[in-house]
């Protein structure tokens, strides 16, 4: 067996999807004497460059078929990587059979995830999963003691650097580039286990993997002893994972988590009507819709300016400049949003630690998806919270039914409620909150807390008395005893939305009616843990 020495490359395969830089990492390679074997398109355009090639159907003996589905699939090219150079009945089988070593493999795959990012068809779909390149790629790895396998273009150099230099790759290179080709299958075979999972409609597979490309490696986790990458998955979800920087420094773990609870919520509300939320730990502490987003920002900074202070705003439309001239007046981590124009960019620049993110789009709120959180020893998936207060048919249940104004700020603030961690209460007046209660042990807590914030940011605005007065209320899940509601009424809200469900559900809808407030209930809970 192999004792860790830097094994000599003579023959390398190479069979890629992505063609970036192979033309001149094989041309590089010829000129260092290794026999060069190759496929298709891959072939063709190494023999471009003028280095000799050799097409896979030399090798072994055996036409390409099927439209491609079998020319690697093959003793010749199998034996030549899985055989340990070293044994003598490995040895013999490949004297016996004329199965010459391959040193090197270098495989990228189809691009499945473009695929089904495509629509594309059942039947394209399937022809689009590629078989020969995992296996061959599988085969390298195993067999790592001998075989150098390359599955991403950026390690072309390090490995072209070794060759040159001693003529092979150490073996400590070798086990770190195996050990990255199958994560690169795993995470391609996750893909397509997840659409047939959701193609099929078949929820409860008895195995789910999930996978994801490094994207960054951060500084630390959510706390300096921690560490923390961000790994995209390849969902074309407008967000985080695919907005484009403008500027800033690097985002922290914390920032990430905060910034997509933020762009989420905006993305609740369609750009006609210009919102603005700004978050802090994940939660909102402020929101607001208006006639402009200029309007809609100075409401939810209202709500609790103090909190508003190094959080992420969220925009749910084109930043203008007068808009980024409110924003940069309070110390800000991230700003996001679909797009800014340029003048709103260089009034950013100002600030040279803001980062700037557009996404391009506004998510979809009703899209499907999954969302995973891990356990000790597992993983809870489930999905997407991808409806809200627009998809269900609530009913007035107290004597005193809603105004059309109250109404209005009713479904606002269920919206909102649904993105802030449970126990969660929101009030509204008039498009913008003006208290929110996040993440009590007791509903009556959050109401309490919100209603503490309203007083705090009143005087703040120098206004006499609470924010909350003349509001209404919304809660993420049912009241289970009356005094939650009781402490809303208390602050000043004239009506409540909630989903209803609870066994006192009559004794909460009694205290209401005695309180003279209006109450609906929607029948669905938006639980945020």
């Amino acid at each position: 067996m192999s004792d860790g020495k830097v094994v000599r490359v003579k023959r390398a395969l190479l069979s890629v999807f992505d063609k970036t830089g192979i033309a001149d990492f094989a041309k590089a390679l010829a000129g260092l004497g290794v026999d060069l074997v190759s496929t298709g398109g891959t072939a063709k355009l190494i023999a471009a460059t003028g280095a000799a090639v050799r097409d896979i159907s030399d090798l072994t003996g055996f036409p390409e078929m099927m439209d491609g589905r079998v020319k690697t699939l093959h003793p010749k090219v199998h034996g030549g990587l899985l055989a340990v150079r070293d044994n003598p009945t490995h040895a013999a089988s490949m004297a016996e059979h004329e199965i010459g070593a391959i040193d090197l493999v270098v495989v990228n795959l189809y691009r499945f995830e473009d695929t089904i990012a495509k629509g594309a068809s059942y039947d394209e779909t399937i022809e689009n999963i590629d078989i020969g390149g995992p296996a061959m790629i599988r085969s390298a790895a195993k067999n790592h003691a001998y075989t150098t396998v390359i599955v991403d273009p950026n390690d072309y150099d390090q490995v072209l650097e070794h060759i040159w230099q001693s003529g092979g790759v150490p073996y400590e290179l070798r086990q770190k580039l195996a050990a990255k080709a199958y994560a690169r299958t795993a995470a391609y075979d996750s893909v397509i286990s997840g659409w047939f999972a959701k193609t099929l409609g078949y929820e409860d597979m008895p195995y789910r993997s999930f996978a994801g490309r490094l994207k960054e490696v951060m500084r630390y986790g959510e706390n300096p002893h921690q560490w923390a990458a961000f790994y995209a998955t390849g969902e074309a979800r407008p967000g985080v994972a695919t907005a484009r920087q403008v500027q800033g420094k690097s985002l922290s773990y914390n920032n990430l988590n905060d910034t997509d609870a933020a762009f989420e919520l905006v993305s609740e509300f369609a750009a006609e009507t210009p919102a603005v939320a700004i978050i802090k730990h994940a939660n909102p502490c402020g929101f607001a819709v208006g006639t402009s987003l200029i309007e809609a920002y100075r409401l939810a900074l209202r709500t609790d300016p103090v909190s508003a202070f190094g959080g992420i705003v969220a925009l749910n439309g084109v930043i203008d400049e007068a808009t980024a001239v409110e924003i940069v007046k309070v110390f800000t981590e991230v700003i996001v949003a679909p797009d800014a124009t340029d003048a709103a960019i260089k009034i950013i620049a100002s600030k040279k630690n803001l980062r700037l993110l557009l996404t391009g789009a506004l998510a979809d709120p009703k899209a499907d998806g999954l969302t995973v959180k891990s356990l000790a020893g597992g993983l809870l998936v489930q999905g997407r919270d991808n409806r809200n207060v627009d998809d269900t048919e609530f009913k007035v249940v107290t004597k005193k039914a809603p105004t059309e104004a109250e109404l209005r700020d009713l479904k606002l603030a269920m919206k909102i409620a649904k993105h802030v961690k449970s126990n969660a209460i929101v009030y509204v007046k008039d498009g913008a909150t003006v208290g929110i209660g996040a993440g009590q042990m007791s509903r009556l807590d959050s109401s309490r807390v919100a209603h503490r914030k309203a007083i705090d940011a009143a005087e703040a605005a120098g206004i006499e008395g609470a924010l909350t007065r003349g509001s209404v209320v919304a809660s993420d899940a049912f009241f289970p005893f009356p005094d939650g509601m009781l402490a809303a009424v208390e602050a000043g809200a004239t009506a409540v939305i909630q989903p209803g469900g609870s066994m006192n559900d009559q004794a909460v809808i009694d205290a209401a009616d005695a309180a003279g407030i209006a109450m609906v209930m929607t029948g669905m809970r938006h639980f945020r843990h």
